[in-house]
């Protein structure tokens, strides 16, 4: 029996985990499902964002599901998600876009995985307020960093027969730190003849996504252009109730939704699951459960093409609870 620690999360983090957690359970895998709650209402209870509980079941387990988590903006505690890919290092985050059937977006075959690298960049926080007028903020590249989430994305095209990596930078203005990125990259992939390597500047991978997203098959870039760039490449397939995300280390994997957790619907039964569930498919596939991994996303696919049940994000009316019972009846 394999047990997994799984975050309920803030907002719609329960309602959607719930479900997931459901479906998974009908396959009745020899997988057990410790769930934990974290996040804003954990704090109201115990005290504590993330109780050390938490961090037990983690450190035990080494495999995470994880619902949405609430991040204040400009305010308030530090991203419980950053905290928790720093203290496991979880370097690389792969976030899949790929289309759906019959949902409805300006570009069809859409087929787009975005890894970004997980620990360093903007994302370490360091801020110094100078004066009141004027704040540093700390952009940290490492030759370390770069170099192994470089080579996860080679070594990913490599096992999954995909054809072309492209490196996303602004190393024509940051010539120090996304100039080592690109210089590494470089490096790298002559290890890697067999796949095509390119690299783009970031403001033109963006243009050319919602113009050409046909050209792009695997994009390797440092942590804040992978989280914007990510969230860009889920407007191509539909939005960011469709996006799943790994976040995987040398011992630890973290498997989430990318989108946040909506707390205007939360308690509505309104949530899509969609994007919490094919994280769990990840999860499956990483577990060596490939072959049930693939029933759900073929039960996923077969309830939108039937187009009876979807969520309103997804133009239709029905509940989060509705939605996991078609995947079901599916399955």
């Amino acid at each position: 029996m394999k047990n997994i620690t799984v975050l309920k999360g803030d907002g719609i983090g329960p309602e959607i985990c719930k479900e997931v957690v459901r479906i998974l359970e009908t396959l009745n895998l020899d997988l057990n499902f410790e769930l934990h709650e974290v996040g804003e209402a954990c704090y109201e209870k115990t005290g504590a964002l993330i109780p050390q509980s938490v961090f037990d079941s983690i450190e035990k387990n080494k495999i995470v599901l994880k619902a949405p988590i609430t991040t204040p903006i400009g305010k308030g505690f530090k991203s419980l998600n950053v905290q928790l890919r720093n203290k496991y290092d979880l370097y690389a985050n792969i976030r899949p876009a790929k289309s759906m059937p019959n949902v409805k977006t300006p570009f069809d075959n859409i087929d787009i995985i975005t890894f970004r690298e997980n620990t360093e960049d903007l994302y370490i926080g360091e801020e110094t307020m100078i004066d009141e007028n004027t704040v540093h903020a700390i952009k940290l590249i490492t030759r370390g960093a770069s170099e192994r989430i470089i080579r996860a994305a080679f070594d990913y095209a490599v096992k999954n027969n995909r054809k072309k990596v492209t490196c996303v930078h602004k190393a024509n203005i940051l010539k120090l730190s996304d100039g080592m990125f690109l210089n590494i990259f470089n490096e790298i992939k002559g290890d890697y003849p067999q796949i095509e390597a390119t690299d783009m500047i970031v403001d033109n991978t963006c243009m050319q996504l919602v113009m050409r997203p046909e050209q792009f098959d695997i994009m390797v870039m440092p942590n804040l252009y992978g989280d914007i760039v990510s969230d860009l490449t889920s407007g191509l397939i539909g939005g960011l109730g469709l996006l799943p995300s790994s976040n995987l280390g040398d011992d630890f994997a973290l498997f989430e939704a990318v989108h946040g957790s909506a707390p205007d619907i939360a308690g509505q039964n309104k949530a899509n699951p969609t994007a919490l569930l094919l994280a769990a498919c990840l999860m499956l596939d990483y577990l060596g459960y490939e072959t049930e991994a693939t029933k759900i996303r073929t039960a996923i696919d077969d309830v939108l093409i039937e187009n009876k049940v979807r969520t309103a994000d997804l133009g239709g009316s029905s509940s989060t609870t509705e939605f996991s019972d078609a995947i079901i009846a599916k399955l």
